[in-house]
């Protein structure tokens, strides 16, 4: 089992970046806060640099259930730590995304009804892409299959991971400095967002996803809130970004690892 500071890590780091993440995306939908998909990228990429050093001392700041399964594959991490972690990853997502809906409902309900938008119905995923991510919406030139966005978000988590490790590991001679780590593993977000955002809005972490889902699914979007009939939401948001999680983690340990311990041997 973990300790209960573990567990409040997780929890309160997967909180702030959550709010701040999705709030980002909340204030371009409902007052055109931000203008450009490198904006709220760049707010996301903050949001997780502050949530990293607000957390790395209480827990490891996973804040992301892909990065902990990453973690048990390539044995940084104990798998009776699995459970914990998640659930506490799970409950922060989720009640960012609750105090998002008090923040911000009034204004949602306006913005609703300036727009002649029923919530509930597949219209509402105009507001719904607040909490949730969506593949698939009305208005975007963007031509996303249901195969393309699993590869999509599973090479983006793949990307996270690889960066990850690549700025923690010893084994990396040139990694930043531990101090400066989670500056980079948020700069390295923000770019992954720009990336993929015009294709699935860039999930990259199920917590983040499923639990403001589940909010919104419960404040009134219902079925809007899981709109493809095929599961998509699993196998795009949560499913794929914890396989190219875990195939990252076997990648850097099995591959790029041993390849940096022969050039740090051979410079001896």
């Amino acid at each position: 089992m973990i300790k209960k500071r573990e567990f409040l890590g997780e929890l309160l780091g997967t909180f702030v970046m959550v709010l701040f993440g999705i709030g980002s995306v909340a204030v371009t939908i409902l007052f055109d806060g931000y203008q450009s998909i490198l904006q709220i990228a760049l707010a996301w990429g903050i949001a997780v640099t502050l949530a990293i050093y607000l957390t790395r001392h209480l827990s490891n700041a996973h804040l992301n259930p892909a990065v902990t399964v990453a973690m048990i594959a390539s044995k940084r991490m104990p798998v009776e730590k699995l459970v914990p972690y998640i659930l506490a990853q799970f409950l922060g997502a989720f009640c960012a995304g609750l105090l998002l809906y008090l923040l911000f409902n009034p204004s949602i309900v306006a913005f609703e009804s300036t727009n002649e938008i029923l919530r509930g119905t597949p219209e509402s995923v105009a507001t719904a892409k607040m909490f949730g991510e969506f593949y698939t919406q009305a208005g975007s030139t963007a031509v996303v299959s249901l195969p393309l966005a699993i590869f999509a978000e599973g090479f983006g988590t793949f990307l996270l991971l690889l960066f990850i490790f690549g700025f923690t590991e010893g084994s990396n001679v040139g990694r930043p400095h531990h101090t400066m780590a989670p500056v980079f593993i948020g700069i390295t977000v923000s770019i992954i967002i720009c990336l993929l955002a015009p294709l699935t809005q860039c999930g990259i972490n199920p917590a983040r996803d499923f639990g403001p889902r589940l909010v919104a699914w419960m404040m009134g979007w219902g079925s809007a809130a899981f709109p493809d009939q095929v599961g998509g939401f699993f196998w795009v948001y949560i499913l794929a970004p914890s396989v190219g999680a875990v195939i990252a983690g076997l990648f850097f340990t099995k591959i790029v690892e041993p390849a940096m311990h022969d050039k740090a041997s051979q410079q001896l």
